[in-house]
């Protein structure tokens, strides 16, 4: 996985210790369909994530992560979800967890497919036909994909 500049400069200050960092997460809708990814690192399917540059608007990071990975072009439309993720120590050591944002985004234009190395798939799915994926993961997309105007907040 690509490691922002920031959190490199940041990772060479404190070593391994944890790191709390802001993420987003982008539920990408086309009609019946949502997009997803397979990640280089587990091999799991999950919707676009990613990390906040600092200064960067969230919404505008949801739409970068996701052209960046897929090269798919779509439209923040609503958060849906903040929550916190679980700790998370990567294979060198180092520790983080993260403040997720989840927004449901429209899609635009493109056709996926793995544009950055950091995933090994990019492909639509139908919404009643989706893949394994993590409980936490199923809970981004599904807070993507129902029709409720506010964000739900983890207590």
């Amino acid at each position: 996985m690509a490691t922002p500049d920031f959190v490199l400069a940041l990772r060479s200050k404190i070593g391994t210790a944890p790191l709390w960092l802001s993420g987003i997460t982008a539920v990408v809708v086309r009609g019946s369909e949502v997009l997803l990814v397979r990640r280089s690192d587990n091999g799991a399917w999950t919707p676009v994530t990613g990390i906040i540059d600092p200064g960067e608007n969230p919404a505008t990071a949801a739409a970068r992560e996701v052209l960046e990975e897929a090269d798919v072009e779509a439209r923040p439309v609503r958060l849906v979800l903040v929550d916190v993720t679980e700790p998370i120590v990567y294979a060198n050591g180092d520790e983080s967890q993260y403040l997720d944002l989840t927004f449901r985004c429209d899609y635009v234009s493109g056709t996926p497919f793995p544009a950055d190395g950091e995933n090994t798939e990019a492909r639509w799915f139908e919404v009643d036909d989706l893949p394994e994926m993590s409980t936490d993961m199923r809970a981004r997309l599904q807070a993507g994909l129902d029709d409720r105007p506010e964000a739900r907040f983890t207590l």
